[in-house]
């Protein structure tokens, strides 16, 4: 069983091409964190908002990741971050294509 962690927070930019630049390195050392499966990076200018769904191999992996994620946000002056965690029902998942192990 996998488990899925979302992740948003108020964003007053960079989006699109000027976020992508800007966070290419932090996208590539997310790879290398503990029990990392994959990511899906979410950005809305119109409400500045932004964030992620990420995939992790473990409950323990996905909370640790969110501890470190949220006190780098906190550095940025990021404060009001808001995330959940879930467990994945990969069974139906896979009925509706989802990118499960």
């Amino acid at each position: 069983m996998a488990y899925l962690l979302q992740v948003d927070f108020d964003h007053q930019g960079p989006f699109g091409a000027e976020m992508i630049a800007a966070f290419t390195d932090l996208a590539k050392s997310i790879n290398e964190e503990k029990g990392f499966i994959w990511k899906i990076w979410t950005e809305n200018e119109e409400t500045k908002e932004a964030g992620g769904i990420y995939l992790f191999e473990t409950k323990e992996d996905a909370k640790n990741y969110l501890e470190k994620h949220t006190k780098r946000l906190n550095s940025f002056g990021i404060a009001d971050v808001h995330a959940k965690i879930f467990e994945v029902n990969d069974e139906l998942s896979v009925i509706n294509h989802g990118p499960v192990k």
